[in-house]
This record gives C-alpha cells, sequence and structure tokens, in this order.
C-alpha cells in the first residue's frame, strides 16, 4: 500500500515538474526580452511602456504557438504520417522562416481596417488601445489552449482592438460593416473547408479506395492528386506566403504553380509506381503513398502561416514601437527585426512547450484521421484560402483546417451509415434464401469496385421490385448512424470561435481601462 502511494506521489511529482519547466522556460524568454528592450530603447521616451508591450508581445507569441501553429500539423501527426517531435520542430522551423524571411517589412496597425485610427485622439491613448488589444488576445488564447480549443489568432486580435478602440473612442470608431464580414466568416471557412476536404475524400474513395484494383488505381490517380496537391500550395504560397516578397495576382500565381505541378507530375508518377508495386492491395497499404505529401503539407502550410500571420500577430508591438518612435499614429508600422524574432521566437517556443495538447485535438479527438483523410484535409486549406481571397471573403485558417476536419468525419458517417444499410437491405431481399446464398453475395458484393457494387443493386432492385428501397426505411436511418465526429469537441470548438471577437473586445476594454487608470497622473 504504502509501495503504491510512493508511486503515486512520485508521478503526480513529474507532473508538476514539467508543468514548471514548461512555466519556467516561458518565462525566462518574457524576461529575456524585457532585458534586450532595455539595453536598446531604454533612452527612448517611454521606453517603459516599450518594454511592458514587448513582453506582452512574446506571451502572445507563445500562446500563438500553443495554439493556431496545431492546424498546420495536426492532421499530420493524428494520421502517423510524422511524430509528434517531427512535426514540432518541422512547425518551429519552417513558421521562424516564414516569419523571418518573407514576413515583410511593414504591417497595417489596424488589423482588417475594423475601427478607424483617426478618431484615436493622441499617440498615447493608442499605445493604450493596442497594448489592451494584444494582452486580452494572448489571454483568450491562453484559455483557449488550456481548455483544447483552436480558435482563430486574427479574431482574437480583431476582438482586442475592437474593444479597446470602441472603449477608448467609442462606438462610432468601429468599422461595423467589415466586423460583420468577419463575422460571417465564422460559418463561411469551417463550411468551405469542410466542403472541400469531404469532396476530395469522396474522390479518392470513388477512383481508389472503391476499386477492386487498389494498386492500379493508386499508380494513376496519386500522382494526379499530389500534382494537384503542388499546384494549389504553390499557387497558395506565392499568394500568400510569398507576397510581400513578390506580388502576383491570381492568374500569376496559377501559372507558376501549375508549371511546378506539370514537373512535379512527371517526376514523381514512375516512383510512386516503383513503391506501389511492393504494396498489399489493401488501403492501408495506399495510405502510406500520402506520407511524403502529408510532410510536404505540413511544411509549407507552416511557412505560409509564418509569413502571413506571425506579422498580423505582432502587428500591435509594430504600431506601438512606430508609435513611440515618431511619435504619432500611422496607418502602416514598420517591423524592426527584433519585433519579428519577438514572434518568430515566441511561436516556436510556445509550439514546443505547449503545442502537443491543441496538435493532439485537431489531430485525433475529433475524429479518427488516416493519411488519406488528413491529405484531403491540407488540400482544403490551401485551396479554401484561395478561393476566399479572390472572393474577397474573410476566412481564417484555425476555422478552415477544423472544418475540414470535421467534413471528413461527417463525410466519414454518411458513407458508414449508408454502407450499413445497403447491406441490411441486401439481406433483407435474400430472407427466403439459405444462409450460404446470402453470405456468398454479401462477399460478392463486398470484393466489387465501385461499378459492379452499382450493377448488383441494380439487379436486385429489378429482381425484387422497389423494395429494396422503401420509402419507410428512411425513418430508419438513425438506426445505422455511427458517430465517428465527437459531438462534444464539436459542440466547445464552435462555442469557442462564437465567443472569440466578444470575449477578446470585453477584456479588451477592460484591460484599456486598467491601463489608463494605472498611467494617468
Amino acid at each position: 500500500m504504502e509501495l503504491n502511494s510512493i508511486r503515486a506521489l512520485e508521478e503526480a511529482t513529474n507532473v508538476g515538474r514539467g508543468e514548471l519547466f514548461r512555466l519556467g522556460t516561458a518565462l525566462l524568454f518574457i524576461v529575456g526580452i524585457m532585458l534586450v528592450t532595455y539595453s536598446r530603447h531604454n533612452a527612448l521616451p517611454n521606453s517603459e511602456l516599450l518594454i511592458i508591450a514587448a513582453m506582452i508581445g512574446g506571451y502572445m507569441a507563445i500562446n500563438i504557438g500553443a495554439n493556431d501553429v496545431a492546424n498546420n500539423v495536426g492532421p499530420a501527426v493524428g494520421s502517423q504520417a510524422i511524430t509528434l517531435t517531427g512535426a514540432i520542430l518541422i512547425a518551429a522551423v519552417f513558421e521562424a522562416s516564414g516569419a523571418i524571411i518573407a514576413g515583410g517589412d511593414v504591417v497595417s496597425t489596424i488589423k482588417k481596417g475594423i475601427i478607424d485610427p483617426a478618431l484615436i485622439p493622441d499617440s498615447t491613448t493608442f499605445i493604450w488601445v493596442m497594448m489592451a488589444a494584444l494582452l486580452a488576445a494572448a489571454v483568450w488564447l491562453n484559455v483557449a489552449t488550456v481548455i483544447g480549443a483552436p480558435v482563430s489568432t486574427t479574431h482574437s486580435i480583431v476582438g482586442g482592438v475592437l474593444g479597446a478602440g470602441i472603449a477608448a473612442a467609442g462606438w462610432e470608431i468601429a468599422n461595423w460593416p467589415r466586423v460583420g464580414e468577419i463575422a460571417a466568416s465564422w460559418v463561411i471557412s469551417p463550411v468551405l473547408g469542410g466542403i472541400i476536404a469531404a469532396a476530395f475524400l469522396y474522390l479518392i474513395k470513388r477512383t481508389i479506395v472503391y476499386r477492386s484494383d487498389k494498386i492500379a488505381a493508386a499508380k494513376r490517380m496519386v500522382p494526379i492528386l499530389v500534382s494537384l496537391m503542388t499546384w494549389a500550395f504553390s499557387t497558395y504560397l506565392i499568394l500568400k506566403g510569398l507576397k510581400k516578397l513578390w506580388k502576383f495576382e491570381i492568374i500569376g500565381a496559377s501559372m507558376i504553380g501549375l508549371a511546378i505541378a506539370v514537373v512535379v507530375f512527371f517526376m514523381i508518377k514512375p516512383a510512386i509506381s516503383i513503391a506501389a508495386r511492393k504494396l498489399d492491395n489493401n488501403r492501408d497499404s495506399i495510405n502510406s503513398l500520402f506520407v511524403i505529401p502529408l510532410i510536404f503539407a505540413a511544411a509549407l502550410l507552416s511557412f505560409a502561416h509564418g509569413a502571413n500571420d506571425v506579422a498580423n500577430a505582432v502587428g500591435p508591438l509594430a504600431a506601438i514601437n512606430d508609435a513611440i518612435v515618431s511619435g504619432g499614429v500611422a496607418a502602416k508600422a514598420a517591423i524592426p527585426m527584433w519585433v519579428m524574432l519577438v514572434g518568430a521566437i515566441g511561436i516556436a517556443l510556445g509550439l514546443a512547450l505547449y503545442g502537443p495538447k491543441l496538435i493532439r485535438t485537431v489531430g485525433s479527438e475529433i475524429t479518427e484521421l488516416d493519411k488519406m483523410r488528413a491529405f484531403c484535409v491540407a488540400m482544403a486549406a490551401a485551396i479554401t484560402v484561395i478561393i476566399a481571397s479572390q472572393l474577397g471573403l474573410p476566412v481564417s485558417s484555425t476555422h478552415i483546417a477544423v472544418g475540414g476536419i470535421f467534413g471528413v468525419g461527417f463525410l466519414r458517417e454518411y458513407l458508414e451509415a449508408n454502407h450499413a444499410r445497403l447491406l441490411d437491405e441486401i439481406r433483407d431481399h435474400h430472407k427466403d434464401d439459405g444462409p450460404e446464398v446470402v453470405e456468398a453475395f454479401l462477399e460478392k458484393f463486398e470484393d466489387a469496385d465501385v461499378t459492379e457494387k452499382g450493377r448488383l443493386l441494380q439487379a436486385l432492385k429489378e429482381k425484387r421490385g422497389p423494395t429494396l428501397f422503401k420509402k419507410e426505411r428512411k425513418e430508419l436511418r438513425k438506426v445505422y448512424r455511427t458517430e465517428l465526429v465527437k459531438r462534444s469537441i464539436l459542440l466547445k470548438i464552435v462555442a469557442a470561435w462564437l465567443i472569440t471577437v466578444p470575449l477578446a473586445g470585453l477584456l479588451a476594454a477592460i484591460m484599456y481601462f486598467t491601463i489608463r487608470g494605472m498611467l494617468l497622473p
């Protein structure tokens, strides 16, 4: 009994040590930011505000790494294409590379144009607004990570800026039509991502999984699918990840992406043919052909996220730095390298320390992902952003990725229920036959490809009349439904999405009044 108690105490202590190590490492990073900022900028007026803002920016970056980056690598980890450690290393390197190489030199001080900076009376008030927005967004991301809900960094900052701006200058400062567009993206992003991911999964099932000769089908289709992914990610990277280095319109980016995709097609087709010869004729073997594309997808999504979102995340810090240096409020602010490094290093650190929890949530807790399903989610992430950016729709990469996972999960539920219903109806048609006849037909049905299955069902329908698809059977659909998507996770994530902007706004308003009360003479 005493040994068991000692063992339990040791296990609890180990958990506590791990938490203390993570907390201590994060605090050391923030203290390091404080010391570096003080040594570089202590001669500036209001340097203490810049030091505090830099520390808050580091805290924000850690929380972005802990929460937002999971969407880029979670599906690959959940499908076991890469290990958790490998995913963290890939994401950390490519997030930081994207931020530093392609993060840009300037950033909009007012994210998404949701408030009018001209209505903010002076630079000091503007600094307070940005500090409150940054801290509120960081706190909400921290809470969301603790409860295991992947939320949008962009929406968190939007809510923070909106709430602090209203607290500083009143309701008229807000651009309400723009806020309405952002609210619409709560529905647009996950639905569009889910539809595209489900469509690709259905395509893979029809062209590979449901074929009797899966090896031949894989040789034919996998090079096409990988080339489509190459086109989508090349276009996505040019439009979003490299837009601050080279400016391309959709036509130019698409043509470059198409050229790269054609080259990739002719390069990988013989390699896939050779690899497929060694595989068994089953779904699990075919899954292995999607491992390398998933690794590249995780890396490219992380690079694009680093280039596109890190600058936005440290935008309030860049705005505060610009306001202190220039003494004014500008629509665009330069991003000093030290600010970009705070974002890049902080995100990598947050991912390593606290990212595994959200990676597991995204990768395995919503629905079971194999490599084909994860491939479809990655495709949805790239294609949805391309479509939305051309239509001018404000979408969230977090909502797209999670929506894609829900999309493939709900498609699986539908297909599983439909399959179970068909088998039951086949047995019903053979109810007058012996069990050997029923089992023989079922075995033939299961081994047939999708075209042959259709012929078999049509023959049954013609033989036995319309009883195969009785109208009354629609009432029995719930009997066949198998829940492959966890509803509790779904409800928790949707609830977190809905409250992100208003809650971040409320927090920011409270923090603005707190900061102003502390700093006013």
